[in-house]
């Protein structure tokens, strides 16, 4: 599987998001300065509401702006089997159940859903439980991490 090609889907949706979140915020930052939303009372919050939301939407486009350049940075390796799952692994875990997931271990922004081929891959950070748990496994290790009262068990298939 190529992670050059992942690594291309992901700054594309980042870029997409990014572009939405931008006109949001311009949609936004207009309805907080449009004269109809002056206030007439201290009841009439309609206009700092709308500034309160143009400036969550700014947060959120500065967060994705990052998020590129992070990705921008990133460059995969192959899997070195001395080394163990470091960023950039393609990993191939089983639950319990048996059940397979594709991850990409990936730098902070960038947690998305893609698909190459048939097979859905989750694009996960090293900052994420499961990110960090994996980090320095090899194939066969088992990866195991808390989530609220449950523990969850996973073990390492295969990575690239």
């Amino acid at each position: 599987m190529d992670k050059l090609f992942l690594q291309k889907q992901v700054l594309e949706r980042l870029a997409e998001d990014l572009l939405q979140v931008e006109q949001a915020a311009r949609q936004a930052h207009e309805a907080a300065t449009h004269e109809e939303n002056v206030a007439e009372n201290k009841y009439d919050t309609l206009g700092l509401e709308a500034a309160y939301l143009a400036t969550g939407q700014a947060r959120r486009a500065a967060a994705l702006r990052q998020a590129m350049a992070n990705w921008r940075r990133f460059h995969p390796h192959p899997y070195n089997a001395s080394k163990g799952i470091e960023l950039g692994a393609l990993v191939c875990l089983a639950d319990s159940g048996e059940k397979q997931q594709l991850l990409f271990l990936g730098p902070n922004g960038g947690s998305m859903k893609l698909v190459s081929g048939a097979e859905p891959i989750q694009v996960i950070s090293s900052e994420t439980p499961l990110g960090r748990a994996m980090l320095g496994k090899f194939e066969g290790d088992e990866v195991s991490i808390q989530i609220a009262q449950s523990r969850q068990q996973f073990e390492v298939l295969r990575v690239h």
